[in-house]
């Protein structure tokens, strides 16, 4: 599959002007090894909004998704550096979905990423096979692959937040759409933005540009 694995962590987060230096600093020098170097995790993408909300989205691959509640990953939760726990403290508009990746065609990731985030109200199922559907990058130029990942609402919880405050989202289904450049992006957003069946569920969408990626295999 063009995503490693089959477990993915989605982060994403709006952060103060005046803390930003420091947010990308973190992020940059810290966060993204240290996650990848947990047991099960594989690699690791952050991205910037180039039309989106919140600005900075981060994806985290997993080989299943057993990783994202196994005890390396709790342990990692609740023994966050300092550094770690100053950062986390200043996010703002979190989204953090833990989630099984079900659909993932083409070959490749890319330099730009298109998101589309659903929220159902049933029939998972019939779903899913519509998007199968579409979901397939071959007659898109400039789409190099194109994903589902649906998230769990146990565990998908923003931990910037109180856990006993309701998440009507936790269980929400994202669209992944890998692309060469943002632009062109948007001919495959359409497919499900324009899509009379699929644009109720529509919660929001955004296109992002890489910022950098680091795998396993990177690590020393």
């Amino acid at each position: 599959m063009p995503i490693a694995g089959k477990g993915m962590l989605l982060t994403s987060m709006n952060i103060d002007a005046k803390d930003e230096a420091e947010f990308n600093r973190w992020y940059d020098r810290e966060h993204l090894e240290e996650r990848v170097a947990i047991d099960g995790f594989l690699e690791a993408r952050r991205y910037v909004a180039h039309a989106g909300n919140p600005k900075y989205l981060s994806l985290y691959s997993t080989e299943t998704f057993e990783v994202l509640d196994s005890p390396a990953y709790r342990a990692a939760l609740s023994n966050q550096t300092a550094w770690s726990k100053a950062n986390i403290a200043r996010f703002q508009n979190m989204i953090r979905a833990v989630a099984r990746i079900t659909i993932s065609q083409g070959t490749g990731r890319g330099a730009a990423l298109g998101i589309i985030r659903l929220r159902l109200s049933g029939g998972e199922d019939k779903l899913r096979a519509a998007l199968r559907e579409q979901l397939d990058p071959a007659q898109l130029d400039g789409i190099i692959s194109m994903h589902l990942i649906e998230s769990d609402p146990a565990l998908s919880k923003p931990i910037t937040d109180d856990p006993s405050t309701p998440n009507p989202g936790a269980g929400d289904w994202f669209v992944l759409i890998d692309a060469t450049d943002v632009g062109a992006v948007p001919s495959a957003a359409a497919r499900f933005l324009d899509n009379a069946a699929l644009k109720p569920l529509v919660i929001s969408s955004g296109v992002y540009r890489l910022m950098w990626d680091i795998a396993k295999s990177d690590l020393g």
